[in-house]
């Protein structure tokens, strides 16, 4: 069993929690993702990736938003409650090397699985800045983590209330014409993911995304997680969940994930009035 270390909430419905499970911290590198069953009745494989980890108290750290039903039960659990079963690091690692000027962009919750990829890619030797963006100032998450490493962070919402009123491909399309980029890379919400591949398309700049498309075993037997990437059908899980944003064929991923989002809003309606939200942010 894993046991939960620490948990904190980050913002309305988005919780981190520390999990002892010191094999895959020795493992993981940034862009895996380890896969979570919580055990009894609530059995269903949630694919998480890996936010941070800490070999000396041989944990990983998961950030997750409390979307479905099983999502919202693991958002329930408190320091010193078991998980039952942790599988990874699973999926190709992110290719982090020296590219030279390096843009990195997450939209919400986005925000954690990009901070070791901030990390990783500052330590090689980049030039790095951040775009952050949410829908509001309540759903932003890991400012003062992506400043502490990065050597720029831009903030933006889309109501205003806090940082820059705009989209992330606004000062992403600055930046583009103002310096040259060699590399950006995205994760967050699939259209947002498109338009970033959109905006930095015409300038030929190299752009990874991180495609969260429906993901069952992890391993590349269900064939739940496909995506059309140049033309031809790939598996998020293993030959991700990293792509060349200019190759995805956005509009089949997009058609892909409504597939259960009726599922989701009535589980989400259902489980949301056992959560602890904060005030102000729900």
């Amino acid at each position: 069993m894993n046991t939960i270390l620490s948990k904190e909430q980050l913002s309305a419905e988005v919780f981190r929690m520390e999990i002892k499970a010191p094999e895959i911290a020795e493992a993981r590198r940034p862009g895996q993702f380890i896969i979570l069953q919580m055990g009894g009745e609530f059995d269903e494989r949630i694919p998480l990736t890996i936010a941070d980890a800490n070999l000396d108290r041989g944990s990983i750290t998961l950030i997750f938003q409390a979307v479905g039903e099983s999502t919202h039960r693991l958002a329930m659990l408190n320091e010193g409650d078991e998980i039952a079963n942790l599988l990874g690091p699973l999926g190709t690692p992110t290719d982090i090397r020296q590219y030279g000027k390096v843009v990195c962009i997450g939209g919400g919750i986005g925000a954690a699985p990009l901070y070791p990829i901030v990390d990783g890619m500052k330590k090689a030797g980049n030039e790095v800045t951040v775009i952050i963006g949410a829908r509001t100032k309540g759903l932003l998450i890991l400012e003062d983590e992506m400043r502490a490493i990065a050597d720029e962070v831009i903030v933006v919402t889309d109501d205003g209330s806090y940082g820059r009123k705009a989209l992330v491909t606004e000062p992403l399309k600055e930046l583009c014409e103002d310096r040259s980029i060699d590399c950006v890379v995205a994760i967050g919400p699939p259209v947002m993911m498109k338009f970033v591949s959109l905006t930095t398309k015409p300038y030929g700049i190299h752009t990874i995304v991180s495609l969260n498309s429906i993901m069952i075993d992890g391993t590349g037997m269900c064939g739940g997680c496909r995506v059309v990437v140049d033309g031809k059908t790939k598996f998020a899980c293993v030959n991700g969940p990293e792509f060349d944003g200019h190759l995805v064929d956005w509009d089949n991923l997009l058609l892909r994930l409504s597939t259960y989002r009726d599922v989701e809003d009535e589980a989400h309606h259902r489980c949301h009035i056992g959560l602890d939200i904060k005030e102000g942010e729900a």
